[in-house]
């Protein structure tokens, strides 16, 4: 019979923000404050942009054709982190994403067509992975 935990907050007994699961495995340890998404956007950045849904995401800028940045609600401790995105044209992935600028506070991205042109997507996702401030 499986067990059922429910509780509103954890906290690390040697160290408050620190909380260790067991791996798969059972021979090593993770982090669990290092595993999660510090940050994660499911973005509509074609027409007029908007956030379908988010996290720690305050705002999304259209700079240009294809060309966003996100701003964090809470910022990343420095400019250091990791960043995944993805992009595409209705369900079907046709463009690829570079990553133009990081800074602890935002992220900016741009869009490109196979033949390098600028372009639109109409499903640009991204997530952030690292140390908040």
């Amino acid at each position: 019979m499986a067990s059922l935990l429910k509780v509103d907050a954890l906290t690390g007994v040697t160290t408050a923000g620190s909380i260790s699961v067991t791996g798969e495995g059972n021979s090593t340890t993770t982090n669990l404050q290092q595993g999660l998404a510090k940050a994660w956007m499911d973005l509509n950045g074609s027409g007029t942009i908007a956030l379908r849904d988010s996290n720690n995401i305050a705002s999304v800028t259209d700079n240009t054709t294809g060309d966003y940045t996100a701003s964090y609600t809470s910022a990343m401790g420095n400019a250091n982190y990791s960043a995944l995105n993805s992009c595409g044209v209705s369900s079907v992935i046709t463009a690829s994403v570079r990553q133009h600028t990081i800074a602890a506070g935002s992220y900016r991205l741009e869009m490109n067509e196979t033949g390098g042109a600028a372009s639109d997507s109409t499903y640009v996702h991204l997530g952030i992975h690292g140390d908040l401030a």
